[in-house]
């Protein structure tokens, strides 16, 4: 019983740092949102419970938290509908080409490949802002002396190319870590079954459609969730790049929620925000997985 007691109390000590981590950076914000989200928070100290105002407010149409919360989600739905196919496709090619690749190389190249997430926001704004400045830039320089002729392409100034250039700088910033996801999945993909595929006549195109997609199955599932909310959360991006223009094209959620807290001093509200932002990233992100888990019920 001693014995019993003393590994019970050790595996409890290992589990202690990760519960604290966990309730001081994420348990209790998430409470403290919810409590917030019901009062009237004007972030200067003063507190009043006003029940379900601030969520009543959303849903009234021609109030200011209103147009900010419809505004703010319209241009997070058309980045998450742009973003996240790409996202997802070129990380499982880019898996699918560095396991192609000799033994030698392939560390290499996974590196290569996954050394832009580990840059800042800062920085690779930074740098894509460079590449994307309508008289500087280097993009458009490029274009003119390959003899692409006009004026000059207002990537982050106007449509549709602003969502061009900020889609293709989110691939290159996270699409790395995707890859790294798949990589895992493909090589738990049994070898045995490729072999047997071949020897039946099968060629690369079959072996995927047929033994690979279906065997990371699980891992596709997992990565197509975990970039729809990466995508819901997008910020850095539209806010340091295009300040969310031209106009409120580019105008994400998260920012409209940071102007309410911050701009406006609205904390209840700006929490009420966010509390409907994760619901509504928790039920897509349900019923993605019943969809493609083939749950039902």
């Amino acid at each position: 019983m001693r014995g019993s007691w003393k590994s019970k109390l050790t595996s409890s000590l290992f589990v202690l740092p990760y519960f604290l981590c966990f309730a001081v950076f994420l348990l209790y914000p998430l409470v403290s949102g919810i409590v917030l989200s019901f009062q009237d928070y004007d972030m200067l100290g003063s507190r009043e419970f006003i029940g379900l105002e601030n969520y009543k407010n959303i849903f009234t149409p021609d109030t200011y938290i209103h147009d900010q919360f419809v505004r703010g989600l319209t241009g997070t739905f058309k980045f998450v509908l742009y973003s996240v196919p790409f996202l997802v496709v070129v990380g499982l090619a880019l898996a699918l080409l560095v396991n192609a690749l000799s033994s030698r190389v392939r560390g290499l190249y996974r590196t290569i490949f996954f050394m832009p997430y580990a840059i800042s926001a800062t920085v690779m704004a930074t740098i894509w802002m460079r590449v994307f400045d309508t008289d500087t830039g280097f993009l458009n320089i490029l274009l003119d002396r390959l003899g692409f002729a006009g004026p000059h392409i207002g990537w982050l100034n106007d449509t549709p190319w602003v969502w061009i250039a900020l889609v293709f700088c989110t691939i290159w910033w996270t699409v790395g870590f995707n890859m790294i996801i798949f990589i895992n999945g493909l090589n738990e993909v049994p070898e045995e079954l490729y072999e047997a595929a071949r020897l039946d006549g099968a060629n690369g195109w079959q072996r995927l459609i047929h033994i690979t997609l279906p065997s990371i199955r699980n891992i596709s599932t997992v990565v197509l969730i975990m970039t729809v909310i990466a995508s819901f959360n997008v910020f850095a991006q539209p806010f340091l790049m295009t300040r969310g223009g031209p106009g409120y094209e580019t105008t994400v959620l998260l920012m409209n929620i940071f102007a309410v807290a911050y701009g406006q001093h609205q904390g209840g509200a700006a929490s009420a925000m966010a509390i409907l932002l994760g619901l509504i990233m928790l039920v897509i992100s349900t019923v993605i997985y019943r969809l493609l888990s083939g749950r039902r019920g």
